[in-house]
């Protein structure tokens, strides 16, 4: 086991309906971390958001990147080990970088953005451990479906695919510190107990690594 006389930050990354929030609150629950989910029920552009992105991309994506960069901050000045369901850093690598791309967020309202992101992420602690939920899209679009929130039920197939793109770009050239990649298409860690002492395993060795 890690040495829980030691506070860490751990965060946990992946597409749209990868199972971040779930993994974030097993997790906690297993290693005793504080869990600091994302904002979703409560936010208030991401109806707004799905309905015309972009009329909405920018108001959404500076929404997101307050609300996490005062939970990245909290989380590491508390002295106490947390789990972040997903990371600051993906708002700009992948979200809004994806809306820009794709002619969802103009040049001067991403150029403000990613200036705004660069700032605000030189005042903070990266994490101890990146956890990526790799997810094809079929399982993506089952587990949206599953969930069952209205405002995600007509996300198209090829915007996820376009994230998992961003995605798979980000963490290959991922440097912020330890990373630690879960191939989560054959599990069911909610449901088999098995798959997840599968992960917790791995979050144990790939702690332990970095952290001896």
């Amino acid at each position: 086991m890690t040495d829980s006389s030691k506070s860490l930050f751990v965060a946990v990354a992946g597409n749209i309906g990868a199972g971040k929030s779930s993994l974030t609150r097993l997790l906690a629950e297993q290693f005793g971390w504080n869990p600091y989910f994302e904002s979703v029920d409560d936010n208030p552009y991401l109806p707004d958001f799905y309905a015309d992105m972009s009329r909405w991309s920018f108001h959404l994506q500076i929404y997101f990147l307050a609300n996490r960069f005062k939970h990245h901050k909290r989380m590491t000045e508390s002295g106490e080990s947390v789990i972040q369901d997903r990371s600051i850093y993906e708002d700009a690598e992948i979200f809004a970088r994806n809306l820009h791309d794709i002619g969802k967020m103009d040049d001067r309202d991403y150029s403000n953005y990613v200036s705004l992101f660069q700032v605000m992420t030189d005042y903070l602690k990266s994490p101890d451990l990146m956890i990526y939920l790799r997810a094809s899209i079929d399982t993506l679009v089952q587990q949206i479906s599953r969930r069952g929130r209205s405002f995600e039920q007509g996300i198209q197939r090829e915007y996820l695919e376009q994230l998992n793109n961003h995605y798979e770009d980000w963490i290959t050239n991922y440097h912020r510190g330890p990373l630690l990649i879960i191939e989560s298409d054959n599990l069911d860690f909610v449901n088999r107990q098995t798959d997840l002492e599968q992960i917790v395993r791995l979050v144990n060795a790939r702690l332990s690594s970095t952290h001896a």
